[in-house]
Parts: structure tokens; sequence; C-alpha cells
């Protein structure tokens, strides 16, 4: 059944009104930090985001690298809104770094309490290091995907509220020694399904709200302890994903609003190059200029340079741009073909020397099992630039469970397999869990080395060494190894040209 055939079917059932919206506490002291969240923004440097529940005339941080000795200071007078948001977005940046430093950090604000992080490993540096793929995941409310016999092992950081102890992410609180840093290009919450729940469907603005709110106090245990790197998704769009109702957001709650509100001032635009090569050092720079974050932006950790895209809008019949088949009329946030000639500028500064392993990673992918899930306009956008500047791996989500493919181009599989192939290696890990549950796996193309769609699962992706990237997909409720495999590259050519 179609969400609009299903809501129309609802809608008499609300003649005896609806249920209060489920707003989470309002603090007595309004400059209390919620919804925190770290991002890289330099290569010495991390971004501190957190919001409020009234503006803060000054936006600070308290950091240093013992707990107990906080002895530096970041502010801005960052602090903004939104016309539907009870809350204000305030960040401040934690410069000059001592690089692969674990840091601890106190937001100057009412019943503040001391983070941690470990500071961005400079790029370059050949130490093996973990990166966990979160990609659709969302909560609804204090109930909201969660395992009530589940009992976490807890820590003084995270600390996961047991009703709302999420699979995944009390998972990645049971593990938060094992990553360095996370990234989640795309669908964050799903807001947008706020009508799934009938209390809501006559007060779908503050519903919208509500679960935002809940979903980012329940991530703050992981964003606010590890760098989290966000990216955009379709459910970021707008106050809904059914056109009809789509008609009826407010402004505040289009064209990913909350998303920008959020993320816009917190992460980086692109590198500047590490290379002794003047032409990489000149798109590098290019590339920064082109930037458009949160939507398209890059970074640069350790052995790897990670380029974040929009698979949303600006580009050619982008589905959730003007007109596009989404009708969620977002967009565009650049100008015509900016996103591309960023994405083109940005892998051609690679050197493989420096930093070997290219990840891209957007949100809908075009490799993917099932029907009527891929998104043949990205592929046309995208697939080529991939391959022409030698992408080691895409990252996508979109569908919601765990994929693996051999690496593959126009449809073919690389010969070579996970030996040194020319194509890129395609994952889908879209299976972290929220309000639509998960996708089956249905039909599986000829190149499909792995899917899962049983419970929610996420990916960690280890970066052994200059050569050996391994892939693990990670059973959230157990902590198993679904699947693991190494992608071997030999990283020999500085300037990628295929």
């Amino acid at each position: 059944m179609s969400k609009l055939l299903a809501l129309t079917k609802v809608l008499p059932i609300l003649a005896a009104g609806a249920l209060a919206v489920d707003y989470p506490t309002i603090p007595e002291d309004k400059t209390t930090p919620y919804q925190q969240r770290l991002a890289i923004y330099g290569s010495n440097s991390v971004s501190v985001a957190w919001n409020t529940y009234e503006q803060l005339n000054q936006s600070c941080v308290e950091y240093g690298t013992s707990s107990s000795n906080l002895d530096s200071k970041a502010c801005t007078t960052k602090s903004t809104t939104y016309s539907t948001s009870r809350t204000w977005s305030n960040v401040a940046y934690l410069t000059d770094l001592t690089p692969a430093t674990i840091y601890y950090y106190k937001i100057v604000s009412g019943n503040s309490t001391v983070g941690q992080f470990l500071s961005p490993r400079t790029p370059g540096d050949t130490t093996p290091f973990n990166m966990d793929v979160i990609i659709d995941l969302g909560v609804y409310g204090t109930d909201g995907y969660t395992l009530s016999s589940r009992k976490a092992k807890k820590s003084d950081i995270p600390t996961v509220e047991p009703d709302l102890n999420h699979t995944t992410i009390g998972r990645l609180a049971d593990t938060i020694d094992d990553y360095e840093l996370v990234i989640h290009p795309g669908d964050f919450a799903y807001a947008d399904d706020w009508y799934e729940d009938l209390g809501n469907l006559l007060d779908g603005s503050d519903a919208y709200q509500s679960i935002l709110e809940r979903f980012y106090d329940q991530l703050a245990p992981i964003s606010g302890n590890r760098l989290y790197m966000p990216g955009p998704g379709n459910h970021e769009a707008d106050c809904s994903e059914i056109p009809y109702l789509n008609k009826l957001c407010p402004e505040g709650q289009k064209n990913f609003t909350d998303f920008l509100h959020r993320f816009d001032a917190t992460v980086p635009t692109a590198f500047a190059s590490q290379s002794t090569n003047t032409t990489a050092q000149a798109l590098a720079e290019k590339a920064r200029s082109l930037a458009v974050p949160p939507f398209w932006y890059s970074f640069e950790y350790g052995m790897v340079h990670v380029t974040m895209i929009d698979t949303e809008t600006d580009f050619s019949d982008a589905p959730d741009g003007t007109d596009g088949s989404a009708g969620l009329d977002s967009g565009p946030f650049g100008f015509s073909n900016e996103q591309l000639e960023f994405l083109k500028a940005d892998l051609a500064s690679v050197d493989r020397t420096v930093t070997p392993w290219v990840v891209v990673a957007g949100h809908r992918p075009w490799y993917t099992t099932g029907s009527g899930n891929a998104c043949d306009v990205c592929q046309e956008a995208f697939e080529n630039i991939f391959y022409t500047y030698g992408v080691d791996l895409g990252v996508f989500g979109h569908v919601h469970n765990s994929q693996r493919f051999q690496p593959v181009v126009n449809g073919t599989a690389d010969p070579n397999g996970l030996n040194n192939p020319k194509a890129p290696m395609y994952i889908v890990a879209g299976g972290a869990g929220n309000i639509e549950g998960l996708s089956s796996v249905g039909t599986e193309p000829s190149y499909t080395a792995f899917a899962y769609a049983d419970d929610y699962s996420y990916s960690t992706l280890r970066f052994l060494n200059s050569t050996a990237l391994q892939i693990d997909f990670i059973r959230s409720t157990t902590g198993e190894t679904l699947d693991s495999s190494v992608l071997y590259k030999d990283h020999s050519t500085q300037f990628v040209v295929q």
C-alpha cells in the first residue's frame, strides 16, 4: 500500500482528535547544551556544534589534553535558528590541535559535561584506523527502534539512555574505542515520516521538530565523542516525502532547512593539498572554491581522502531537485554543474603517495539489489567520474539493508575482482534502522558479493595499510561480523586518470 493511500484511509479516524506532540522537556537553564556533534573542520581543527533552547550571545568551548585542565578556549557569535525550530544551533572551532591526540572539551553553558575526541590524523599518517559507516538512521519518539531486553554495557562516555537504546546506536556506544570517526551520508531522524503515527496527523510541523530533537539527543553520545561527518539524503529535503503533504510544509521545513542549520558551519570545504605537485595544489584550491558544504565537500584523514557528494540535487534530473522525480522541489545549492566540476577537481587533486585511498560517499546508489531502487540519473552523472579518477570505494545507502558488490563499471564486473581492480568497489550500508523498516534483498545482480536484510546492520572500513582496505558488515544487535572482505590496490600511480 502506498503511503498516500494509507494516509487517505486513516484521515477519517482523526475526527476524535490527536494526541499532544511528545516534545523533549525544555530545561530550566535554556543554555544547557543538547545534540552535540563533532566534525573535522581542517587538517588540525575540529568543529564542536550543539543546540540550546535559547540564543547565545557567544558560543564557547573550553578544551585541552587533560580532562582536569581545559586550558584553551574557542568562541564564535554564531547561534542560528529557523521559523519552526525550538532550538538554536551553535558552533565553535578548536584549532591548532596536535594530530591524533585525545582532547577533552566542555561547552560553556549550563549543565555541561566533559566530552572527548581524537583529533584528526595528518594526511599521510600511515597508522591503521577504523571508520564506521552509518546511513538511514532514525527514531520515532522515545520508543523508536529500541530493544527493551538489550542490556548494553555502559561506560562514562558515551551513555545511551535505556529507553533510547537503539540497536545501532547502542552498538556504536559499546564499540566506541574501536573506531575513530563516522561518515553518515544521508537520512537522519526520518522526521518527515511524522504522519506514520496517527497522533501526529493534526500537528505535523510540531511532530516533525519533536522527532528531530529526540533523534539528535539520542545520537549525541556518539556524535559528541567521535568525529561525525554528515551528507544529505532525501529525508532531509522536506517535512514530508509525499508531494501532496509537501505542499503543506511550512517554509522552515522545506529545502533541507534543518540540515543546513545543523551542519553548514561544521564541515570543511576541501583540504589544501599536501602534495608537492603544483598542479595538485591548484586543483585542490579549485575544489575548495567549488565546494558547497554540507552538500558536497571533502576531507583527508590519515591514509584516506573522503569526498561527500549530493545525490539529491544539483545535477541533471536530480531526484530531489526542482521538477525532480521525487517531487520534493529542492535546491539548487550551486550554479549549473558546480557539484560535478568540484568532484572532478577534487578527485584529480588526490596524490596517492600522500592519501592512497579514495572513498566517495553519497546517499542514493546506482548499484543495488532489488528492483526500482537504482538511481539511474546518479549513475549517469557520477559513475564515469568515479572510474576516470580511480575511486577505490563508493559508499551509499537509501536502500535499507547491507550490500557489497564486486568492483564494477557500467554494469560489468572488473575481471581482477578485489585484487587491484581499475573499477570502484561499491557498498550499500542502509540497514542502520528507521521507521520504514528494512528492505528485502530481492533480485541480486551477477556481481553481488553479499546482501543482508534480516536485522539492523552497518559497516566498518578498516584502513590496514596503503594497499589493503578491509570492509566489514556488522549486525547491530549482536556485534557479529556478517561479511568481511579485503580490497587490495597497489596505488602505484601518483595521480590517477583512466
